[in-house]
């Protein structure tokens, strides 16, 4: 399986998984976003990165790179994630259909490769195994809802004074336009 397909196969996994515990899923279109899905979780949106897992046969532990992939005809860049580019990452092992989310400070705290051990012979467990199928957390971390009211100043606030245009005016990016009445335009 091409690693293109991987990815199509984990972001399925994520959404069907998601909606199954009752969350509002949205897809951007393209790929030109830091983040392959959003969340609405009352009215907030939840950016999310989908990432899926590898076997590392000598390691004995799944990997994901952490980092982004962009490629074009010649050449392939890999850079790291910035925790403006997404919320939570949820990391999919498609050979065991075991996911794992982590707030996007845990996930860029890696360098290129998270290691996720799957195996209970491990004397201490690794800093990834607390996100194993963490779905509360996406709950937890929403945003909080943001009052427009509150970043508006008072002059603009609703409410205050008159809210409607004039008739008339139309207002565009702050420039009064004055209207022609339907005859002009006709006649012009």
């Amino acid at each position: 399986m091409d690693t293109k397909l991987k990815a199509d196969v984990a972001e399925s996994a994520v959404i069907t998984e998601l909606l199954k515990k009752g969350f509002k899923v949205l897809k951007p279109v393209g790929d030109r976003l830091s983040y392959d899905l959003a969340l609405d979780i009352e009215g907030n949106l939840l950016r999310i990165q989908v990432k899926s897992a590898w076997h590392d046969v000598e390691a004995k532990c799944y990997v994901v790179d952490a980092r982004r992939t962009k490629t074009n005809r010649r050449k392939m860049v890999r850079d790291r994630y910035e925790v403006e580019d997404f919320d939570f990452a949820i990391l999919y092992i498609d050979d065991l259909g075991v996911f794992y989310v982590m707030p996007v400070s845990v996930f860029i705290s890696y360098g290129s490769t998270i290691s996720l051990i799957e195996e209970e012979k491990r004397q201490r467990k690794p800093k990834s195994a607390e996100y194993r199928n963490r779905w509360d957390l996406l709950s937890i971390r929403a945003p909080q809802p943001e009052r427009v009211e509150d970043n508006l100043s008072n002059s603009v606030k609703p409410g205050k004074g008159n809210t409607e245009p004039r008739s008339g005016v139309l207002i565009r990016q702050g420039v009064e336009t004055r209207r022609q009445a339907p005859e002009a335009i006709i006649a012009g």
